[in-house]
């Protein structure tokens, strides 16, 4: 009876912690704004033990046999790591897109992701990171009213990052003398001057996209923004260096550069 009341108290004990440390939750966000979710490291599981089987005895003898053992390959193999939202290409360096300080901005954007900048005409466009300038244009020549289309940014420019992304702005008042296709630029170098071009409702600002290249010209429904920029620009904002090179890799992978 002994017996059997400590084998009870001791299945008890084992089903009060199986409900301990399941715990689930989470705050839900408004439905304007836009969630990010950076994606969780994978742990992986933990091998079962494996039970060691005893030797048989040798004929007429009380020692067992030794068995032959054949060493086998390790079949564990370190896990590849996985690309993360955060992770920041090697000698690629992050700067806050405008460089003025009374910039600000809201996390949503009207039709698709972007960010519209909000800051007063004539500060400078700067480059987002280093890499090679895609796309130029020079001249305004949206019309109110029309379709909306690549005429929409009015003098814009968007480049090619080395980290692979294509980072884009719009609306500007200026374009900078030397800036064209194929010109080489440096993290915070000046592309131009902030403005009120195009469709932008006579409101200063900075229309910013962040895309992957996937035509590099003419594709303005991608370059025009399909990734959220919201958290990268708050990060770069305070001097941090967050990466959008594996969110963007992602949408290309699961959208085939379909905006």
């Amino acid at each position: 009876m002994r017996l059997l009341r400590t084998l009870s108290g001791l299945t008890i004990v084992a089903v009060g912690l199986t409900g301990c440390g399941s715990t689930t939750g989470g705050s839900a966000s408004p439905a304007s704004t836009p969630q990010f979710v950076d994606p969780a490291a994978q742990s992986s599981a933990a091998a079962p033990p494996t039970t060691a089987s005893i030797p048989p005895k040798a004929p007429g003898t009380s020692a067992p046999v030794s068995p032959s053992v054949t060493p086998k390959a390790s079949r564990s193999a370190s896990p590849s790591p996985s690309a993360s939202a955060t992770t920041k290409p090697a000698n690629v360096k992050y700067v806050f897109p405008v460089t003025a300080s009374n910039v600000d901005w809201h996390d949503t954007h009207s039709k698709y992701p972007a960010t519209d900048l909000f800051v007063d005409c004539g500060e400078p466009f700067v480059a987002t990171t280093s890499g090679v300038v895609l796309e130029v244009s020079l001249k305004d020549v949206y019309v109110e009213g029309n379709p909306d289309g690549p005429a929409n940014g009015g003098l814009s420019v968007s480049i090619l990052g080395d980290d692979g992304v294509r980072y884009y702005g719009s609306h500007l008042s200026k374009v900078l003398t030397g800036i064209r296709a194929g010109v080489r630029v440096k993290a915070g170098q000046r592309l131009g001057l902030t403005g009120k071009t195009g469709n932008a409702n006579n409101v200063c600002h900075v229309h910013y996209g962040i895309s992957p290249p996937c035509a590099k010209t003419g594709d303005w429904k991608v370059r025009r923004g399909v990734v959220w920029p919201y958290t990268y620009l708050a990060s770069w904002r305070k001097g941090g260096q967050k990466s959008p090179a594996a969110t963007v890799a992602t949408w290309k992978k699961e959208n085939d550069c379909t905006a």
